[in-house]
């Protein structure tokens, strides 16, 4: 702890010599070059671009993240999970180097740890992953071509497929092989991949073949009238994936479209796509629909921006009749309906209203009130990772609850990032058929400090 804080001082003491550049969600996305002009006396420009050639043509930039969070929970799982009074605490550790040969060769490496303390139950390797590679990969580059291979975080579009998982403690990471074309306006992917699943230990995140994932996305701008729209294909294939409808094997293709445009004053983000393929011995055929549109009063003092986003996520229409309808999120961002992650995206209709504005230019307040429903009796409710937390045959209403949230962001600079959110969920008819159907109230804090 003592060496975190003297990073931090040191950080933020050299902040008005450094020059400024935006940090990545995707650290690899980050570039340095420009610093080969840089000519202060500078220690943390140094971290960012140390030569190893005379030309400054080849260098090493190192770069890293530590956060904090504490939870507490009042009836987790709706009153199912055992009582925790007094919360518990998320750490994560992040260390990457990333050396440049040129402009045509570059490797990336990057470590995590991810600590959990105080939970009332064993914690998941998604809440604890002791230490382990996260990433390791090389990239061959022409002007228009990269290749990347190794272990790499995938991220597409809105991420309510293909996300790094940045929310819950432990980020996830693919070994794969991606070839990636880049021009004015298309952006295109094309991968294959095997998923890697966390597990407790140190340095235990070996190969697994057990989820294959594949598929080409393309991100087309300037396009007339809609702005942006991307196309892509999504495959996977899981040796063993459970529904409420059964277990099995699985191969299942996404096909799916999104238009998005970004202005000062309207913000609009729509996507649709359809899924088929197989499940055990039966035949997949599922579908999800979403829509984001926002406004922000710019010119107003606060800038406060209201905006509406609703899902419809088809769920299984039938117990047993050889056909599966249940939509498959694929790889999701971990915080789909609020850092308290309660719900995920199967079998679901939700209607979510949203509203944020400026405090000051560094402090920003949100609110959101989340409508969930089930699409089909005949399915049951989900958690984020998939996993079957009441079957369908437990209760017969669709009602889920109701959830009402708000947050206090406050940006410190680049580096460091503080927020406060509280969650309130009221439990529904079907949670209170299927089991003790009592209401969650959440606090959670977050500090993170960014190099």
């Amino acid at each position: 702890m003592k060496a975190i804080t003297t990073l931090f001082f040191g950080i933020v003491s050299c902040t008005c010599l450094a020059q400024e550049t935006s940090f990545k969600q995707l650290r690899y996305d980050e570039n340095y070059a420009y610093l080969a002009k840089d000519t202060s006396a500078n220690w943390y420009n140094r971290l960012k671009f140390q030569p190893v050639s005379q030309n400054k043509a080849d260098y090493l930039s190192f770069g890293g993240e530590v956060r904090y969070q504490y939870f507490h929970f009042d009836n987790q799982d709706w009153g199912a999970a055992p009582a925790d009074k007094d919360g518990f605490i998320l750490t994560r550790y992040l260390g990457h180097v990333d050396f440049h040969a040129g402009k045509h060769f570059r490797t990336f490496v990057q470590l995590q740890s991810s600590l959990a303390s105080g939970e009332a139950e064993k914690p998941s390797p998604v809440d604890q992953n002791l230490l382990d590679l996260h990433q390791a990969f090389v990239d061959l580059m022409t002007k228009d071509l990269t290749l990347r291979l190794g272990r790499q975080e995938l991220s597409y579009g809105s991420q309510r497929l293909v996300a790094v998982r940045e929310a819950p403690n432990n980020r996830q990471a693919f070994d794969a092989a991606k070839l990636m074309y880049g021009s004015k306006n298309l952006k295109l992917d094309v991968f294959y991949s095997y998923y890697v699943p966390a597990k407790p230990n140190i340095f235990d995140d070996g190969f697994n073949n057990g989820t294959q994932f594949w598929g080409a996305y393309g991100a087309f701008t300037q396009i007339p009238v809609v702005k942006n729209f991307d196309i892509y294909y999504l495959g996977i294939h899981k040796k063993a994936a459970t529904f409420d409808d059964g277990k099995g094997a699985e191969t299942r293709h996404s096909i799916g479209t999104r238009i998005w445009r970004t202005t000062p004053y309207w913000q609009y983000d729509l996507e649709g796509l359809y899924q088929f393929g197989n499940f055990a011995a039966g035949a997949i055929s599922a579908w999800t629909l979403s829509a984001n549109i926002s406004h922000t009063f710019y010119q107003t003092k606060l800038k406060p921006q209201i905006g509406l986003k609703t899902e419809a996520i088809s769920g299984d229409k039938n117990y047993g009749d050889g056909r599966l309808n249940t939509f498959n999120p694929l790889f999701p961002k971990g915080a789909y309906f609020g850092l308290a992650a309660l719900i995920g995206p199967y079998n679901l209709l939700d209607a979510h209203p949203y509203f944020q504005f400026n405090l000051t230019k560094k402090l920003v307040f949100s609110a959101d009130y989340d409508l969930f429903w089930r699409m089909n009796r005949n399915d049951g409710l989900y958690a984020v990772n998939g996993k079957v937390i009441y079957s369908g045959k437990a209760g017969s209403s669709k009602q889920i609850g109701r959830q009402l949230g708000g947050a206090l962001e406050y940006t410190i600079n680049k580096y460091l990032y503080l927020r406060q959110e509280i969650t309130w969920f009221s439990a529904g008819h079907f949670l209170k058929e299927a089991g003790p159907g009592k209401d969650i109230l959440m606090a959670g804090s977050t500090i993170t400090l960014k190099f």
